[in-house]
């Protein structure tokens, strides 16, 4: 990964984090802004830990609010003139069992996970296909594919994005604008803290995929964001965690 890390210019690029005022989103940030690039952090939140930050810049955002992301995106535009890279990692993983779900959780997590995924991609495509590059990733995840009890919303929302992101780089193949999958496997986020809050849950994780880190997924999309990744329409998955030692 360091190797990855080293060799990535992003010197002039600007790019788009969903969901990264924490976790992986805010470790791309960091690692965007150490390259030369400028990473634009959309979140409900507002990091802190990213003030000062090189390169980094936060847009308080809820993405399943389809106006609130065109007008980001247009200010983004506005400040640094376009965005060469979308990476649509916001999402929420609530635990309810199906037959307990509220009507109101299931949407908020479609309108958070999918719905936001799809107004962050309507809204930088018309720049990326008129200057005829770009390059976005999606956040699934193995869920999608086992599933797992009390997650059914997160998982759905997951395996759809798949199917989504899939159909949209047929769509924008001929304008050489990159649409890419990634499933980052197991990762201590805070995200995935709450989602298994009990040490039974963690030690599950850590004995059958091991735990990684959110620094462990930076190799892997400065890759998918970069030219060398000469491929759209493919899903890369971190199915284990790689041991450091």
């Amino acid at each position: 990964m360091s190797s990855i890390r080293t060799s990535f210019d992003a010197a002039g690029q600007v790019v788009v984090v969903t969901g990264g005022a924490n976790g992986i989103g805010a470790a791309l940030a960091r690692a965007v802004g150490a390259a030369g690039g400028k990473a634009v952090v959309f979140d409900v939140e507002h990091s802190a830990d990213l003030d000062g930050a090189p390169g980094i810049e936060q847009v308080t955002v809820d993405v399943s609010d389809r106006e609130a992301v065109f007008a980001a995106v247009e200010l983004v535009v506005a400040r640094h003139g376009h965005i060469d890279g979308l990476v649509a990692g916001a999402a929420i993983q609530p635990r309810t069992k199906v037959a307990d779900m509220p009507g109101e959780e299931w949407r908020r997590v479609l309108a958070v996970n999918l719905d936001g995924v799809v107004w962050a991609c309507q809204a930088v495509l018309p720049g990326m296909t008129a200057r005829r590059t770009g390059s976005i990733v999606v956040f699934t995840s193995g869920l999608a594919h086992m599933g797992r009890a009390e997650a059914a919303a997160y998982a759905a929302s997951k395996g759809a994005l798949i199917s989504f992101a899939k159909s949209l780089a047929a769509e924008v193949a001929d304008h050489r604008v990159r649409v890419n999958v990634l499933a980052p496997g197991v990762v201590d986020t805070p995200q995935f803290q709450a989602a298994n809050p009990t040490g039974g849950e963690r030690e599950h994780w850590a004995r059958t995929t091991g735990i990684g880190t959110p620094e462990d997924v930076v190799g892997p999309l400065l890759f998918l964001l970069s030219d060398a990744a000469t491929m759209t329409g493919s899903q890369l998955s971190r199915d284990r965690a790689y041991p450091k030692e």
